[in-house]
């Protein structure tokens, strides 16, 4: 049975599929993978969830304040034997939640161009297509993404 635990980046478990995480980044960006990597550090992240099969961690995500209102969804992987059984979503919606709980209206995020899947993921649950923000701006391989959370 999968169940979700809340905690934070200093979470063994979290560190574990992180590694994973950025090892599939590495070889999906190639070249590009240093700039978004300086950007996809853990280390200021306080809301984390880690998705377990019995006592097994199996996928994970995370929530970063952007600003007074909004959250950017961090950290969001499934390890491989695992995907396409909705987890991603199931995870998604769980930080929303969360979000919501802290009294956040939005989440905001950044994928790229070479994570086809995680593109339909956001759209799947109604995330809209925004201008790249921050870090992201001008940066062709970037989509970014809103969802106003409904309170």
């Amino acid at each position: 049975m999968i169940h979700l635990i809340r905690t934070n980046n200093h979470h063994e478990d979290f560190k574990l599929l992180v590694i994973e995480l950025d090892k599939e980044l590495k070889i999906r960006d190639g070249d590009d993978h240093t700039f978004y990597a300086q950007y996809n550090k853990s280390d200021n992240i306080k809301y984390v969830l880690v998705a377990y099969d019995q006592e097994l961690p199996i996928a994970c995500g995370a929530i970063k304040e952007y600003d007074q209102d909004t959250m950017e969804i961090k950290r969001m992987f499934v390890r491989l034997g695992y995907r396409n059984q909705g987890l991603a979503s199931l995870i998604l919606k769980a930080l929303e939640q969360w979000c919501q709980e802290l009294h956040y209206t939005q989440c905001m995020l950044e994928t790229g161009i070479n994570q086809p899947e995680a593109i339909r993921l956001y759209e799947k649950n109604n995330y809209t297509k925004i201008p790249n923000y921050g870090q992201y701006i001008n940066v062709e391989n970037s989509f970014c993404f809103l969802k106003l959370l409904n309170g």
